[in-house]
């Protein structure tokens, strides 16, 4: 089978839907199809090319393992300014679309979104390469940036949503990565018998549990602490003031340290906002490479997910819960919902009210001062993502629909945990 995947992040990014979208691609491969992904020139999330990659060409093709990686010329922004990353996001549409003719023949068209756009290329592309369609849903849109009061013209809101609803209807196949998306694709023109539940996962090979990193402790300043770590990326949409507010309430806990590993529109302003106060409990360590992230997870004691506090967010599943979990690293979980769920059926973690910094610091406290319940959720939670979230199986499934597609089925529309 040919697999064309339209993604607007690709590694080396190593965002949620690039790990996601390599992660399968790769699995795919090694089931014997071609898969080509066309993604952007690699720059988020801080709006600059990465070394060894140039955006002068049309298009550039590399290879990685085994996957066909189409670079197309990308507008190229940083993270942030609604105005700025739409235009990205409307610049790869465009451009994945004038890409697709020269491109060999595919069997079936996978694009994710969000971004937004990137999901509504899919129509164009597959009807250019006359072959089925799956959209994969990953986030809703635009009801993520009505969450953090990004956009308020109602007028723009209302077109967004009527495209929102178009893509609903005329993809051939819808995959969403929670249960709670699939309501919500349903009440706007989806179809029950065409979307399935895949939900995020982890590649178990890659993120294993392993002795604490000395030197990778010395080189950051965090050698003797109890690591209580952020590692994602710094948006409006996390509440990471809750975690300095936390910092305040720690700050005679001298054995406690908070670190911040990533990058986004918020950055800045929290790193000011660490320098004002004094946190000298807060190491930021802005964007690591995705190899150094199992190094961070071994010092790890206390895995930071939060959100804001919004009813959009129940039914957000972060996918750093499923690294954090295949590392043994306890999770305090400041996100309601079908997160919450996965965390107290796993018995992996403490979940507290979101954007509240007394029970994120009193979490903290406990874990810290409890060894025995640390190791115990986090064997807890390696057992269940060895049960439920092992990639590899994940990718399997998603091979089916796709495979159903193919041949002239309906794919398999039934729910994966």
């Amino acid at each position: 089978m040919k697999i064309l995947f339209l993604s607007h992040y690709f590694p080396p990014e190593i965002n949620a839907p690039a790990t996601r979208t390599y992660e399968h691609c790769k699995q795919w491969v090694k089931m014997g199809h071609e898969v080509t992904v066309v993604s952007c020139v690699p720059h988020h999330p801080m709006g600059k090319v990465y070394p060894g990659y140039r955006n002068k060409r049309f298009y550039s093709v590399e290879r990685k393992d085994g996957i066909k990686a189409i670079k197309v010329f990308t507008y190229i922004t940083a993270n942030e300014g609604f105005i700025k990353r739409s235009w990205n996001y409307f610049f790869y549409m465009i451009m994945a679309i004038a890409v697709a003719p020269l491109l060999p023949r595919a069997d079936i068209v996978i694009s994710t979104s969000p971004q937004f756009f990137n999901g509504l290329a899919g129509y164009f592309v597959a009807r250019l390469k006359r072959c089925p369609w799956v959209l994969e849903i990953r986030d809703l849109w635009p009801e993520s940036i009505l969450a953090v009061g990004a956009l308020r013209n109602q007028r723009l809101i209302g077109c967004l949503e009527a495209i929102e609803r178009f893509v609903y209807r005329k993809a051939d196949y819808i995959v969403a990565v929670s249960n709670s998306y699939k309501s919500h694709i349903l009440a706007r023109g989806g179809s029950a018998e065409k979307i399935t539940v895949i939900r995020n996962g982890v590649d178990l090979k890659f993120f294993q549990p392993r002795a604490a990193d000395a030197a990778f402790a010395e080189q950051i300043g965090v050698g003797g602490k109890f690591v209580a770590a952020y590692v994602g990326t710094h948006g409006l949409a996390h509440g990471l003031d809750t975690l300095l507010e936390a910092a305040q309430q720690l700050r005679q806990r001298h054995d406690i340290v908070l670190v911040m590993a990533g990058d986004g529109a918020e950055r800045e302003r929290l790193q000011s906002r660490v320098r004002e106060q004094g946190l000298e409990n807060v190491k930021m360590l802005g964007q690591l490479p995705k190899e150094d992230m199992p190094r961070l997870w071994s010092l790890t004691r206390a895995s930071l997910v939060l959100l804001k506090k919004t009813d959009l967010f129940l039914s957000v599943i972060p996918s750093k819960i499923f690294e954090s979990m295949a590392m043994q690293v306890p999770i305090v979980l400041g996100v309601r919902g079908e997160s919450q769920e996965i965390i107290e059926q796993a018995r992996s973690g403490l979940c507290i009210e979101p954007q509240s910094a007394a029970e994120l610091a009193a979490a903290i406290r406990r874990l810290a001062d409890s060894p025995p319940l640390c190791r115990q959720l986090g064997e807890n939670g390696r057992r269940q993502v060895e049960q439920e979230f092992n990639r590899e199986a994940l990718a399997r499934r998603y091979e089916q629909v796709l495979t159903g597609l193919a041949c002239g089925g309906a794919g398999i529309g039934q729910e994966s945990r």
